[in-house]
């Protein structure tokens, strides 16, 4: 053999190592500068796809969240609920007659017969199946938060989804959404490294909220918003989460911008949901908003 086929070899080998490092850099970068916008530049205002929304892929698949990720979505927003036999799976509805080929109540179906359904892109059937969270989290560990809207009642349902986000090492990856904030410190003491992200339905339950600790992020209202409320919670710290989904979102279909304007016209708030996130980063992006 050719002795000049050694060095050759050894050059491509290293090539190859640098490639695979920095992709594997790459990958834990995109974690690190979300989490570092999350806690350390406000003004950077973060995406939220809502159920992971793509129009090519249907609601809450792994396809529609891989897609997320390689668009740089900051965090996708899945509905966790329980099959006959316990597991967790993605699925907004109680039933899986909306968004899928079948019919009936997500726990009336084991997760073997909730895999034999497929997914539906508008009335189009896909190959898409139910995810299970644990599918989830091995898709989306090290690239972006995970907003957990939890559908489940009970602290035992709580504890199940709680350890499998410990056993993939995901804590700082996951906003945990609580619907009745009282109930914030009871979770926080399942695990003080998850996020709890409670909701306000009015500037009271704001200011309750405020006295809770290691509370980072609060969804708020458009109904109750006011700027001096929002901009002293911004300086102090907090993320301000709302929702473009339903009034914004159409106004952004039917005219360009005219949506996305009308919400960042109210300048304090610095997490957006939408049905919209490709577009929406596109816009935050030409006004330096988004990285």
């Amino acid at each position: 053999m050719n002795s000049s086929f050694y060095p050759i070899w050894t050059k491509t080998i290293f090539i190859l190592l640098i490639f695979l490092s920095l992709s594997s850099l790459a990958q834990e970068t995109k974690l690190d500068s979300i989490l570092d916008d999350y806690h350390n530049n406000p003004e950077q205002i973060l995406v939220a796809a809502h159920r992971a929304t793509n129009p090519n892929y249907p609601e809450n698949s792994l396809a529609a969240i891989a897609e997320s990720i390689r668009i740089g979505v900051d965090i996708v927003e899945i509905d966790i609920r329980k099959s006959k036999d316990g597991q967790l799976v993605i699925m907004h509805d109680k039933t899986i007659d909306r968004t899928t080929n079948g019919a009936g109540k997500v726990d009336d179906f084991t997760l073997a017969e909730l895999k034999e359904f497929r997914l539906k892109l508008g009335n189009d059937i896909t190959n898409e199946q139910i995810p299970t969270f644990e599918e989830v989290l091995q898709l989306t560990k090290g690239k972006m938060l995970l907003d957990v809207d939890f559908k489940l009642e009970g602290e035992a349902a709580v504890r199940q989804t709680f350890k499998l986000i410990e056993t993939y090492g995901m804590e700082d990856q996951i906003l945990f959404f609580l619907y009745d904030y009282p109930e914030t410190a009871q979770y926080q003491n399942l695990n003080k490294d998850i996020k709890i992200m409670p909701r306000a339905y009015s500037r009271k339950d704001i200011r309750n909220i405020r006295k809770l600790e290691d509370i980072s992020i609060i969804h708020i209202d458009d109904s109750y918003y006011r700027n001096g409320t929002m901009r002293r919670l911004i300086k102090s710290g907090y993320r301000v989460w709302i929702n473009a989904l339903g009034k914004y979102d159409r106004m952004e279909t039917e005219a360009k911008n005219s949506g996305f304007d009308a919400l960042l016209s109210r300048k304090y708030v610095n997490v957006i949901q939408t049905d919209l996130p490709e577009e929406l980063l596109s816009y935050l992006r030409l006004r330096n908003l988004h990285r």
